[in-house]
């Protein structure tokens, strides 16, 4: 043995315990999945240090929409081969949710090496100026709900942040065409209103946009006993797929796919934006694919 120790793995009884312990700990995993172990193993995921993909995938932090947004923008920038990706937060108040998208962007560009910069955009002043009719939702909503304490928030925010004060009408195209900022990845929006949805939407519209093929996005108002496709964003979302031609939005297909948690409500609220233009002009360079599954 020359006073060396045997490579244990070597040995077919250490090969078998090995596969045993490995089918063990798949047969402990989904039963941490099922109910109700699920809401055991989904606070011990809250408490203890794990991966930002493992937390996404149990729902494991308060605002999964955006964690899984994030994650997803991040994949689909490294498919691209871009190295740079912009997150967006419309409708801020508070703040709560754009320092969460701040954090979760932090966490998922250290896990992908993707450079994530955040923008959150509000009025500073709570809900503008109603459109006139019922498309504003005038029962649920009035002018100068949730108003922001600006200066309590940007002493909080990181130098990944940006904080742009303004009615979007004005601020989303301004930004558009002065800030370069890096593609458009994932956008949340929480502005309530039909009116100021149709103008975040021009973010996808105006000529100089900057986005990935894919961005996933995010739409708050779409689920209440008062939402309905003739008013508020599903009405927003119809008049945009109708006016463009270039990018269309649609629901986020699949996402509950294999997920722990897959009856969330919040999962009927994610949608992808699809530059359908940039799509068509893609061509792949991999190997042809092949269906070797013949029995």
């Amino acid at each position: 043995m020359n006073g060396k120790r045997p490579r244990r793995y070597a040995h077919p009884d250490n090969i078998y315990h090995y596969m045993a312990s490995n089918r063990i700990s798949e047969s402990l995993v989904r039963l941490a999945m099922e109910p109700p172990f699920r809401l055991f193993a989904r606070a011990a995921i809250k408490r203890f240090p794990c991966s930002i993909r493992t937390k996404a995938k149990w729902d494991a932090v308060d605002r999964p929409q955006y964690l899984v947004g994030v994650i997803a923008a991040a994949d689909e920038a490294i498919r691209e081969g871009v190295g740079d990706i912009s997150v967006f937060e419309f409708g801020v108040a508070g703040g709560n949710g754009l320092l969460a998208l701040e954090n979760y962007s932090e966490s998922v560009e250290k896990e992908t090496g993707v450079r994530i910069s955040v923008f959150g955009f509000d009025t500073g002043t709570g809900i503008p100026e109603l459109c006139g009719d019922h498309r504003d939702h005038p029962d649920q909503w009035r002018p100068q709900d949730y108003p922001m304490e600006e200066e309590k928030l940007r002493s909080r925010l990181k130098p990944r942040t940006t904080l742009l004060i303004g009615d979007v009408a004005e601020t989303v195209p301004r930004f558009v065409r002065e800030k370069q900022a890096p593609s458009v990845g994932f956008v949340a929006v929480d502005v309530d209103l039909y009116s100021s949805t149709k103008h975040v939407l021009q973010l996808f519209l105006l000529p100089e946009k900057r986005m990935l093929r894919r961005v996933t996005m995010y739409f708050d108002d779409t689920d209440f006993i008062f939402n309905h496709r003739f008013a508020g964003e599903l009405l927003a979302i119809h008049e945009f797929n109708s006016e463009s031609r270039n990018v269309k939005i649609d629901r986020w297909r699949g996402i509950a796919n294999r997920r722990v948690f897959a009856e969330s409500p919040w999962l009927e609220k994610m949608y992808v934006a699809h530059d359908i233009e940039a799509i068509g002009r893609t061509q792949l360079r991999r190997a042809v694919a092949s269906d070797l599954g013949l029995l």
